[in-house]
């Protein structure tokens, strides 16, 4: 798993990392009952503070991508309730078409965009 930090984006570190796990869980780059590194492996690698990636992994951890094990570390676990997670991205999806709505751009845009990003994951 390749991460990169972009320190000149607006995103905060935490975020940048947490979507990046993320994104690698969904390409099957990480799969379920792996460890990820260690807090501070992981900071060294990617050139950022412990506390941020500790931020970012007690995100993952409250969103259902990973649970703490205090033996074997931090392990992918895709565990969320589907009703959870429908309720979390129906949530962040409501802010984004609103800033989609003030910028004009159109529901077919927004279709097409939908449907671009969700065919780079095989659809499933």
């Amino acid at each position: 798993m390749y991460i990169s930090i972009d320190f000149n984006s607006d995103e905060a570190l935490y975020l940048q990392l947490r979507n990046q796990i993320v994104y690698a869980i969904v390409k099957a780059e990480l799969r379920e009952g792996e460890n990820l590194p260690s807090v501070r492996d992981m900071a060294e690698t990617v050139g950022i503070n412990m506390h941020t990636v500790n931020k970012a992994y007690s995100v993952l951890k409250q969103e259902g991508f990973v649970k703490v094990d205090r033996r074997r570390g931090v392990i992918i676990a895709v565990d969320i309730d589907k009703l959870q997670a429908m309720e979390m991205i129906q949530k962040e999806l409501r802010v984004l078409l609103a800033q989609a709505s003030c910028k004009n751009i159109s529901r077919e845009e927004i279709h097409d965009m939908i449907d671009t990003i969700y065919n780079e994951y095989g659809g499933k």
